[in-house]
């Protein structure tokens, strides 16, 4: 049985954004955010089993992908925009409080606005990114983890990224999704779809967009790093991207702090261990009132 999805236009924080609904309309809500580069559909495997478990399951793409408003500029895409994107997804859902779950760039949005904003949010679910914190100290102080973001240096070179992935015809990123998860992980079906959300006009420059943001645009830094929302980090302990050790010091920034180490998975965690995932998920929102 598979639930129904409902494809949405929801107004938030001066653009739309598509976002993609299942779930009881009476079930407490669960936003979920994906990263680079993906869109609603990097939580295919979630969004069934969160919904038939009861939850009112809220999907979108995040500003800048697919089908939700791309608006130019690299300040349109710094970590508060983002934040108020969620906050005005929340006024929408008519409720108090959501849980908020978030893989790779979804992750870091997700730190932060629950680090700003405690008091909208039921449950964090992180999915292989580190708090805010950590990720600042790693980079500056850690070679190893500078190597393995090399991308979000070159990222920073204004147009070449983009004239890249383009002139390449989407293998590039292609490309990074199949050498960096398990065999079999992004199929030939799946991957048609990536391609076409990428190709909507003026995406890929959005989606870089967000990695200019961090060097280039400023964030209201909030009055303490703590964490005191409900937080669980789910770690694939192969990603390529980003090192496992800087797991253990994330959660220890939060009140409540629970880690889960997935050690034969890579960074795209919820697609590799999708059942895993989805009970980690489930039971965590479930019985951490």
């Amino acid at each position: 049985m598979y639930p129904e999805l409902k494809h949405d236009i929801v107004q938030t924080n001066g653009i739309s954004l598509h976002v993609v609904k299942a779930g009881p309309n009476n079930g407490p809500v669960v936003i979920l955010l994906h990263g680079f580069p993906e869109f609603w559909y990097g939580w295919r495997y979630q969004i069934p089993y969160l919904a038939l478990a009861g939850y009112q399951v809220w999907v979108p793409d995040q500003r800048g992908y697919n089908l939700s408003d791309k608006p130019v500029g690299v300040n349109a895409y710094n970590l508060d925009e983002l934040a108020a994107d969620v906050l005005g997804l929340i006024e929408a859902s008519g409720r108090d409080k959501v849980s908020l779950v978030g893989h790779d760039w979804g992750a870091a949005v997700a730190w932060w606005v629950v680090n700003k904003y405690p008091h909208r949010f039921e449950h964090l679910v992180i999915l292989n990114v580190p708090h805010h914190v950590v990720m600042h100290r790693h980079m500056r102080r850690s070679f190893s983890q500078m190597l393995r973001s090399w991308y979000i240096f070159f990222f920073q070179v204004p147009h070449l990224p983009e004239t890249a992935v383009r002139l390449a015809q989407w293998f590039l990123l292609e490309r990074v999704l199949r050498r960096s998860s398990r065999k079999g992980t992004f199929t030939t079906a799946d991957l048609e779809l990536y391609r076409q959300a990428w190709s909507q006009p003026g995406a890929i420059t959005a989606m870089i967009s967000w990695y200019r943001a961090l060097f280039q645009s400023a964030v209201q830094r909030p009055e303490s790093f703590r964490i005191t929302v409900p937080t669980l980090l789910i770690w694939g302990g192969l990603d390529k991207f980003l090192g496992r050790e800087m797991a253990g010091p994330s959660i220890d920034l939060c009140d409540d702090g629970h880690l889960v180490l997935l050690p034969e998975a890579s960074h795209w965690v919820q697609h590799e261990e999708n059942e895993r995932v989805n009970k980690l998920i489930d039971d965590f929102m479930r019985y951490n009132p």
